[in-house]
């Protein structure tokens, strides 16, 4: 993963994900916490997600998002979609990532959906296998997108021109 350092002049939005209200039963009853995952991004390549564990749950999403500050990664996004194809998997989760023409939109649910929306992806396609569970899906969607690779990157990694790795 390309971990990325940001100025303090980048605008991140948060996005709620999901809550979850946990119950722990003690003696004295029940005793109720949340947890929320938030991802945040700029819609312009910038994403981190966060998990966040409150007894109310403003404070756990306060919480899910500063801890989604704290790991932010870099996306190739061109054109309002992503670079190629990709799968990852991520616990039981599984996704499928796929580049669209421009005016398809956004094709995914859930929470790949508020991924690739903070990302600033406009047009792909998107597929989800396996568990639902949105941690793990937001987690795999986060691990697909960051092992994308463009161009300009491959071209610096190989040490050749532009038009060479266009024509092979």
């Amino acid at each position: 993963m390309n971990k990325v350092k940001i100025n303090s002049d980048v605008e991140l939005k948060d996005r709620l994900v999901a809550i979850n209200r946990v119950t722990k039963v003690t003696k004295g009853g029940r005793t109720f916490t949340f947890a929320a995952i938030v991802v945040v991004g700029d819609g312009n390549g910038i994403i981190g997600w966060g998990l966040g564990k409150a007894g109310e749950v403003t404070a756990a999403i306060a919480k899910g998002v500063e801890a989604a500050k704290k790991n932010l990664v870099k996306v190739p996004v061109l054109k309002g979609t992503i670079p190629h194809e990709m799968e990852a998997h991520y616990g039981g989760a599984q996704v499928f990532l796929r580049p669209a023409a421009a005016g398809t939109g956004l094709v995914a649910g859930g929470a790949m959906r508020a991924v690739l929306e903070s990302v600033g992806v406009k047009d792909v396609l998107a597929k989800s296998k396996g568990s639902s569970n949105p941690h793990n899906l937001v987690k795999a969607t986060i691990v697909a997108l960051s092992n994308m690779r463009d161009a300009y990157t491959i071209a610096g990694t190989r040490g050749i021109s532009m038009e060479k790795v266009f024509k092979g």
